[in-house]
């Protein structure tokens, strides 16, 4: 299937919907607030999981294809974590109850999943078609990280945002929660209810920031397996990840510029694969290297408690 043996895209299929089912059905059978210590243990166990297909990749399809995992697994999960910050204003936005947290980032997640697919496929085809195209993708990753390191607040507003806009064309929408439903029937009529929209707006931004971390693992690799793969682990690692990050990431003071970093690098890396070819570990070295020193001077030079809640 696309230039990859069958039965490795049926073993991913499998871990992932075990995964799933064991996430919903065993770890979070009801609507609760998730505690730090549970969201640390699920994160741990998500990247472990990530880590163990990556050593099955290895020994299934070489030694490259492993590292090429591992890089766009380091990659995605490196700019998803931005994504946590846009939870953060979507749940404030709709004023999501903490116990419904997690079903809404469910099935955000589970959309992105099939989003990602998506993306993944049109990206692949298109560099096979149009070779210009890379330089295309690099451009919309350098583009991106000059964005990110220009100074200034970057304004969002998930609630006005276009998916959320069309669903409140399609259906009334009530002001108020019906427990975890998404649609609720009040005098012979349905309702959408708050949490709906708000599973859009995760799905709506979800597609926005597709449009960078697909082409930052596509300047990876141009396999398709190893790209939504990556993917695909890092995305559903993400729900653990913001309940465990959600209160100590905005203290992270230089996150934005590491980000911008390795968007900077993988987009110059794409423009110039054509006259400069760098080594898959040499890649892997980069961003591990630019996460390390985001993450050491972020501690460093930690800001202090009144600066952190203007931040």
């Amino acid at each position: 299937m696309l230039g990859t043996p069958v039965h490795l895209w049926a073993v991913f299929g499998i871990v992932i919907a075990v995964a799933l089912v064991v996430d919903l059905v065993v770890l979070h059978p009801r609507s609760e607030k998730v505690s730090l210590r549970k969201a640390l243990i699920e994160s741990a166990a998500w990247i472990v999981l990530s880590l163990l297909f990556g050593v099955y990749v290895h020994f299934s399809l070489g030694t490259v294809p492993g590292v090429e995992f591992y890089t766009g697994y380091l990659v995605e999960k490196s700019l998803s974590v931005d994504n946590i910050f846009v939870f953060i204003l979507i749940f404030q936005a709709f004023q999501v109850p903490e116990r419904s947290h997690h079903k809404v980032l469910f099935y955000g997640v589970f959309g992105a999943l099939v989003m990602r697919a998506a993306f993944v496929l049109a990206g692949v085809e298109l560099i096979q078609r149009f070779h210009f195209i890379l330089y295309f993708f690099g451009a919309i990753l350098v583009f991106t990280a000059i964005q990110m390191l220009r100074p200034g607040k970057r304004e969002i507003h998930p609630e006005r945002n276009w998916l959320v806009r069309i669903t409140r064309k399609f259906f009334p929408v009530v002001t108020d929660y019906s427990g975890d439903n998404f649609f609720v029937k009040r005098e012979r009529k349905w309702y959408a209810t708050p949490l709906f929209l708000a599973v859009m707006a995760v799905e709506a931004m979800d597609i926005v920031f597709a449009v960078d971390s697909v082409p930052a693992v596509l300047a990876i690799t141009r396999d398709t397996f190893i790209v939504y793969s990556s993917n695909a682990f890092a995305i559903l690692g993400l729900r653990a990840l913001y309940f465990a990050l959600a209160d100590i990431l905005p203290r992270f003071r230089y996150l934005h510029q590491g980000l911008a970093a390795i968007l900077l690098f993988v987009g110059a890396k794409m423009i110039a694969s054509d006259w400069i070819e760098l080594p898959d570990l040499a890649s892997l070295g980069v961003i591990a290297a630019i996460l390390a020193i985001t993450i050491v001077a972020s501690l460093i030079f930690a800001p202090k408690q009144g600066e952190n809640r203007a931040h």
